[in-house]
Order: C-alpha cells, then structure tokens, then sequence
C-alpha cells in the first residue's frame, strides 16, 4: 500500500447520491487524476409519499462500480492509499440480527412519516429537540421515520437489530462493523449537536435506545481489512483504509472552499441548500435553520430545499419541453415576473425554512394564454425564492456578508438559472469551477485527517464565472417573493 503522504498517492473518493453512485480519485492537491466511473440507479416511490430503495441494490451498485474501476483501472490502482465515502443524508434502513435489511431504505424525500409528527410534538418539545439536535421535527429525521415504523409496521419494527445510514451498512457489509461518523449522526435527529453524542433527552420519547444505533466515531479511525468475500473480489483494496461514511452536504462545501463564515455554499443537486461551515464550540441555532456538522470541530448552519433540480426535470419532462439550449435561449430572453404565476415549488415536500410536513406544489394563475415556458420559469424563480428565504437568515450569521459559491449540476448546467439566483438575492453569484465537489470534499477530509492537508482553509478554491445582480430584475423578483409568501400563508401557514 502506497502511503498517503507520498507523491504518487491518490484517494478513492465514492459518492452515493440520490440518483447514482460515482468513483473518482484524487491526487494529495486535491484534484481528480483519470478514475471516474458512475452508475445511475433510481429510487422506487408508492402513491402514498414513499420513496425508497433495497439497501442491497446500492450495495450491489456500489460493489459494480468498484468492478470498473478495478477493470479499467487495474494497473493504477496501486496508487490508492485510501477510501473515502460521502453519502445522502437522512436515509434509514432497519437491520436484523442476521446482518441484512428488513425494511426498504427510506430516503430523506420520504413523505409517510408525516403522519406521526402531531405524536412527535405531544412527546418533546420542538423548539428545545431543535436547540440540542439542530434538527426539527420533521419527516425528514429518524425521530419521524422510526416512530412510523413502530406505528405502521409494528412486526418488522420488532424484528430490527440497528437501524443504519447506507454508509453504516455498506461499512458492515464489507468489514463486519457498523460505525456513525459524526457528519451523518449530525442530520439524524438523533445527534446533541453540542455534544456528538446520541441525545438522550430524544431517545427517552422513542421506541428505540443507543443500543439499536451505530457507535459514534469521527475520522480518527478508518476501517482496514475486507472481510474474505470483498477481498478475494477487490484484492487491491483490502489493506487499504477506508474512512467512514460522510455527509454528502458537508462534503460539499469542503469540496467547493466554503470552509469558513465569508463564503456561502448555494448547491443544487436534485434537492437544494445553502450552508456556513464554522469552526465554533459554543453556538445558538437560528431559527427555521438546521445545524449538521462535518466532524467533531466544525459545524454547518443552513437550509435545505426537497425541491431543487428535480423541480426542472419534472418540469422539462413533463412540459415536453425542448433541448436544453432551447430552454436557456427563452429563459434569458424573457422578462422576470411577466408570466403572472405564482408557484410553491413543493413537489417533493418542503424543508426549509417553514418546514411544513404536508406541503404540496401550487400553482396560481394560469390563463389560457400560459405556456409551457412561462410554467418552467415561474418554478425556477419560485425555487430561487425559497433560497432567498434561507439566506436572509444565514445573513443574522454573519452581517458583514458572504461570498457565494455555487455547486451542484442541477444549476451550473444552466447559466439563465445562474443569473436568476443572483437578481433574486441581489448579490454576486460565483460558479464553482468543481464539477464533483461532494467527491473532492470527501478526498480533501481524508488528505487533513492522514496530516497531508495541513486544514482544508489552505486547499485551492477553483472558480469560474460570477453572476452580478441586476437591480432593476432584483426589485421585480422582491416583489413576487411577496406574493409567494402570501399564498403561502394562506395556503399552508
């Protein structure tokens, strides 16, 4: 095994989004050196608000890309000195003594727990489980998740040894332990923020104890040695560190240079968040935000979005609308606002920041006269709002102002998206110039906590384009932001 300090190092970093599985290596500057193998996969949704998946299938994905990488990549992988991971947030899946699922991993897009949160509410208090967990109640967290199990499926419930992220069932899959790093038990619900240690106050309202969770590590301790199956199947692997799994937000902002309170990370993706990364012992969390952490020295403070690039995906698919040159060409020759639509972009639910269980897409004034392109734009600045919304809020962080970065394909693959978000936020919007940050902030944690990367502050920032706001389009769009939140409150408040 090649050291991770040497020259001829690489870190094999794996993302494990909502939508694919990708493997990239990354050299010790932090730049992607010739592996990068992705394979799509998609979630299974029922009419009731489901969306979840066989725990098996992504292990099976993830084991299919490792075998491409190796197949392609035999003679290089020498160079691999270590294993990252980054995953989705908020997913659950229930594990039997045998070691193998006996619930669907249910992802953070999942609905159904909605049902249990007036329970929740009659059990803790929201607004102090939110002042420890950093988290509210809501069905996107386990508190939600686990207590509709126990309501809904009460015999598999009781047939559940641990419930585990996927990143813990692949860690037991592949090397017989099952560890939470401190990033992922930070967006359970289950985590004192403050502390990192299992919140005690919240387990007491809850069918479960820590003795059904994961232990809690942070990146001191990687995981070497393949059990016998993975080994024999991935030779080049097997004494190889593999650090434990990730949150694929706070990788993100590592991987785009927003480590420090001057820089905003604004990332869409399928969903969407903006997120500070700050390196504080004693903090208060504001409201209508959550607070997850990186590791057990940094913390993130932001908003998520259910809805961010698969608004315009749905949009584009079911609107048949046409090529992506096609849409950018009408959308940057169009006025804002002139449509007369207003639109609660909620088709997959809303997190932040009025965290509503039960919100649902609304549109609102539509005329014989709309088309298919005024719809698309009407969500896309309706989306653009709702991030709006997060930041005015993340501004009470730091008045002194942010620099945004933007990440994420959702966005960056559409530059009229772009100049939207900085019209609607009247700032300087500026792209990343990382087309995989989650990866490349998996590989630059991994670099710091092996001591090749002195703090993550001193790895480069690569950008490209910066968007400058209009203030004739950014009035307009203050304006429609009011009307949204009329219909808001009259809708869903």
């Amino acid at each position: 095994m090649v050291n991770v300090s040497s020259p001829d190092a690489s870190i094999l970093a794996i993302d494990i989004g909502t939508s694919s599985i990708r493997a990239i290596a990354y050299n010790t500057a932090g730049e992607p050196v010739g592996f990068d193998v992705r394979l799509p996969y998609s979630m299974d949704t029922t009419h009731d608000g489901g969306v979840e998946i066989d725990a098996d299938r992504l292990l099976d994905t993830l084991c299919r890309v490792l075998d491409r990488v190796i197949s392609q990549h035999g003679s290089d992988m020498n160079s691999v000195s270590a294993v990252g991971m980054s995953t989705f947030w908020h997913n659950l899946v229930g594990v039997g003594g045998d070691g193998l699922p006996v619930t669907p991993l249910i992802s953070w897009a999942d609905t159904r727990p909605a049902s249990v949160i007036g329970a929740l509410r009659e059990r803790l208090d929201e607004e102090a489980t939110h002042a420890r967990t950093g988290c509210i109640l809501h069905p996107s967290y386990l508190p939600a998740k686990v207590l509709w199990f126990a309501q809904e499926q009460a015999s598999v419930f009781e047939s559940v040894k641990r419930w585990m992220s996927i990143g813990e069932y692949i860690m037991f899959r592949l090397f017989g332990t099952a560890k939470c790093s401190v990033s992922m038990a930070s967006g359970t619900g289950l985590l004192n923020a403050h502390t990192c240690q299992w919140d005690a106050d919240t387990l007491d309202q809850l069918p479960i104890d820590e003795e059904h969770l994961s232990e809690i590590t942070d990146l001191e301790s990687p995981s070497i040695g393949l059990k016998s199956e993975y080994a024999n199947r991935w030779p080049q692997l097997d004494d190889v560190p593999w650090w434990p799994a990730l949150g694929d937000g706070a990788c993100s902002n590592i991987g785009s240079g927003c480590v420090s309170a001057d820089r905003t990370a604004l990332m869409v993706g399928t969903s969407g968040a903006m997120r500070v990364m700050l390196s504080e012992e004693v903090f208060d969390i504001p409201e209508g935000l959550w607070c997850y952490r990186a590791d057990d020295r940094r913390i993130l403070l932001g908003g998520a979005l259910s809805n961010g690039g698969n608004v315009y995906s749905w949009m584009r698919e079911t609107l048949q609308l046409e090529s992506q040159e096609a849409i950018e060409h009408a959308l940057v020759h169009t006025e804002p606002v002139t449509h007369g639509l207003t639109v609660l972009p909620f088709w997959a639910g809303e997190r932040s920041p009025g965290w509503h269980a039960s919100a649902r897409a609304t549109i609102t004034g539509l005329t014989l006269h709309s088309t298919p392109m005024d719809i698309l734009r009407s969500g896309l600045e309706a989306t653009a709002y709702c991030f709006a919304s997060i930041y005015e809020r993340l501004e009470t962080i730091n008045t002194e102002g942010h620099e945004i970065i933007a990440s994420g394909a959702g966005l960056l693959q559409s530059p009229a998206w772009m100049q939207m978000m900085a019209d609607v936020l009247g700032k300087p919007v500026v792209a990343s110039a990382i087309p995989e940050a989650s990866s490349r902030g998996v590989a630059l944690l991994v670099l710091e906590s092996s001591g090749v990367l002195n703090d993550l502050s001193d790895a480069p920032v690569p950008l490209s384009e910066t968007f400058q706001p209009d203030s004739r389009r950014h009035r307009l769009y203050h304006e429609a932001m009011a009307q949204q939140q009329a219909l808001y409150d009259e809708l869903i408040s």
